[in-house]
């Protein structure tokens, strides 16, 4: 027997946190299997026509990571197709949760709609009481007295630069990873080599342009430096010297410094990140307290 929580879980933010918590805590004291039911797509991608513009906070991996960290016992993909799509909520409930993951209670965010027929949690678990199934439903995430946090809102900042506000609601740090693949190198002239990422995830969304304080895991350590978000992601890493071309590079993006800025020479360019990368220096030294 198991208890069952089921969606797309896009970042798996806060708001979810509170989901899986319940989940975790009622299985455990049922003495039964907390089981994580998600997709290897958004609903959205399949069903919707903003397929091509809709980007996503997680790749699978992250997801996956991020669901396990939250002491779940097993995480489950299902192959989210068109046909899986016309199940009615009744028919995903008996059918997936029941019959495959032996489910004795289902656990929901307080917006989580489920099936072709989009019921609601009311009325899932009036639905719930003739199969029968314990339905459990858990109440918004409130980050402040007005926002609850959703993974929109969440894309929402990110597209605004206010990755600040992103990680208050994700409970951590947005990040890009990627590959280091060659530039141009013309920071490298003026003393800012910056290493180019080209995104492993390719639907992962992009903040929006600008110049950032990241924090940058590479070579299996960590180091600060400033990103730029342009038409390319590229950061120089502070007190770095080593060639990463080709090796895996992970940026978690910590506050945005400012706008992108058109530059009319190198020299002005090169005066303009003296000024970012002091400034980007005083930001983790206070940090650090």
């Amino acid at each position: 027997m198991a208890v069952v929580a089921t969606g797309f879980f896009d970042g798996v933010h806060l708001g979810h946190r509170k989901v899986l918590k319940t989940l975790v805590s009622s299985a455990r004291s049922k003495g039964e299997e907390a089981i994580v039911v998600t997709f290897d797509a958004h609903p959205r991608a399949v069903l919707q026509q903003d397929a091509p513009t809709l980007r996503l906070l997680n790749s699978r991996e992250e997801k996956l990571e991020l669901l396990r960290s939250c002491g779940v016992d097993r995480v489950e993909v299902l192959p989210f197709t068109k046909e899986f799509a016309a199940l009615t909520a009744r028919e995903y409930i008996r059918s997936v949760l029941i019959e495959r993951f032996d489910a004795s209670r289902l656990v929901l965010g307080y917006d989580n709609s489920l099936g072709s027929d989009l019921m609601s949690p009311c009325q899932i678990k009036t639905l719930a009481e003739s199969i029968p199934l314990e339905v459990e439903v858990v109440p918004a995430y409130y980050m402040d007295e007005a926002t609850v946090v959703s993974s929109t809102k969440i894309r929402s900042a990110l597209k605004n630069g206010d990755v600040c506000l992103a990680a208050r609601m994700l409970g951590y740090e947005y990040s890009l990873s990627g590959l280091v693949v060659g530039g141009k190198q013309l920071g490298r002239t003026i003393g800012f080599p910056t290493a180019n990422m080209a995104l492993t995830y390719p639907l992962k969304l992009v903040p929006a342009r600008g110049v950032y304080l990241s924090r940058v895991n590479t070579l299996g350590k960590e180091f600060y430096g400033m990103t730029n978000i342009g038409d390319v992601i590229e950061t120089n890493i502070f007190d770095f010297d080593e060639s990463i071309y080709g090796l895996p590079l992970k940026i978690s993006l910590m506050e945005r410094m400012r706008d992108m800025q058109k530059m009319s020479g190198l020299q002005e360019l090169k005066t303009r990140l003296d000024e970012d990368r002091s400034r980007a220096k005083k930001l983790i030294s206070q940090m650090k307290g």
